[in-house]
């Protein structure tokens, strides 16, 4: 029905920046609540970013606000996750999520199959 498919993860240096990407498809995708989650080993899932079906609203987690920023292009059914001046404690296993609704209302329906980042120090 959706599919979404993360790229763009790998290993960086602290300090260091990358981009995230996830293509989406599926029907009414342009309208859907996209965003970020992440998980480090050993820890819960946690929120990290949403924007809305028209990119003018958007959230961050404490962590990561100032440094992190989400985008979308509905022409192309991607979002972005550029990520500045990483972190050690940014390793994570990222996940991109889509819902009809917002996406910490409830546990997001889509979810694509994450892509990892590893800072070092």
């Amino acid at each position: 029905q959706v599919q979404l498919v993360e790229s763009g993860g790998g290993l960086v240096q602290a300090g260091g920046s990358l981009r995230l990407s996830c293509a989406a498809s599926g029907r009414a995708v342009s309208t859907y609540f996209m965003g970020w989650f992440r998980q480090a080993p050993g820890k819960e899932r946690e929120f990290v970013t949403s924007i809305d079906w028209s990119g003018g609203g958007t959230g961050y987690a404490d962590s990561v606000k100032g440094r992190f920023t989400i985008s979308r292009d509905n022409a192309k059914n991607t979002v972005y996750l550029q990520m500045n001046d990483l972190k050690p404690e940014d390793t994570a296993v990222y996940y991109c999520a889509a819902d009809s609704v917002p996406l910490k209302r409830r546990s997001p329906l889509y979810w694509g199959q994450g892509t990892q980042v590893t800072v070092s120090s």
